[in-house]
């Protein structure tokens, strides 16, 4: 999430902003939170509940975000909250320090795997955030928060071809040294057309994620699509690999002392962070449909 607020802040944000906040997070002196979905609002997320009342030359933050990476160890937030009236054009950016009065955390998620990463609710109580410290015009939140998922879409995409590639290694060098009736698993031509089918689909998944990068990097009218097209094909496609991997390793791969259970267990939430894939689908339907 780091790389997706530094973003933000760096493309939205005033010279005073850049100066004061990008310096530290490219140099990962600090680390920043992505404060978007909240208890009541995931996948619909302009319906966000979070407020910020406008008191002199400060905003007046109260509400919550639930499911936040890093939420309570990072130390920027950047916190889509509602200035205006509902929907989406109500809804401004704040960027708020951790330590800021008011400001506290949930617990520690116990989650199925990202386990290296803390998620944490982040809590809002009568917040003092400076006037200073929003990005863009009051109502422009949503568009910058939108805009920088496409990039988030890419990051997440990304995370599943790693995992992915090296359980296409995994299973390969497994199939090289378990022996089933006698003889080696690589020596299966069933085996064999999985393996081949696993590094096929890794490689076509690679080529969009590429694509979409390159149409993000070069402001193309279809780089939303593209971002939403790699996002579904890639971490659907990359956790059915490691699935597969998982399978080929028999009993082994469900155990700890083997890898690749790990990858299977982190980039399963792949298919819903940055927008569950289902929302991927209607966003590239809707392009189509108004093309």
């Amino acid at each position: 999430m780091k790389s997706m607020c530094n973003w933000m802040i760096d493309t939205f944000g005033t010279e005073e902003q850049r100066h004061k906040f990008c310096p530290s997070l490219c140099s990962m002196e600090k680390l920043s939170s992505y404060c978007l979905t909240e208890p009541g609002s995931g996948s619909d997320a302009a319906s966000l509940l979070t407020s910020a009342r406008k008191k002199g030359d400060t905003y007046i933050l109260n509400g919550s975000k639930a499911f936040i990476s890093g939420g309570g160890d990072t130390d920027l937030y950047v916190v889509m909250c509602r200035t205006g009236g509902p929907g989406p054009k109500g809804i401004s950016c704040l960027v708020l320090e951790k330590g800021t009065p008011g400001l506290s955390f949930g617990k520690k998620e116990k989650k199925m795997g990202w386990n290296s990463q803390p998620t944490r609710a982040v809590i809002f109580e009568d917040c003092a955030v400076p006037v200073a410290n929003r990005l863009g015009e009051e109502g422009t939140g949503f568009n910058i928060a939108m805009k920088g998922l496409n990039g988030g879409r890419i990051n997440i995409a990304s995370c599943s071809l790693g995992a992915a590639h090296a359980s296409v290694l995994l299973a390969r060098d497994h199939l090289n040294v378990r022996k089933q009736f006698g003889e080696l698993l690589a020596s299966n031509q069933y085996l064999q057309f999985r393996l081949a089918e696993m590094a096929t689909r890794l490689v076509a998944a690679r080529l969009m994620v590429r694509n979409a990068a390159q149409a993000l990097q070069e402001g193309r009218e279809d780089a939303v699509a593209l971002c939403s097209m790699a996002k579904l094909f890639a971490t659907d496609e990359c956790f059915a690999i490691c699935n597969q991997a998982l399978q080929m390793h028999g009993g082994y791969g469900y155990l700890k002392d083997y890898a690749v259970q790990q990858f299977v267990r982190d980039i399963r939430v792949h298919q819903i962070l940055e927008g569950t894939n289902e929302v991927m689908r209607m966003i590239v339907a809707r392009n189509l449909l108004q093309a």
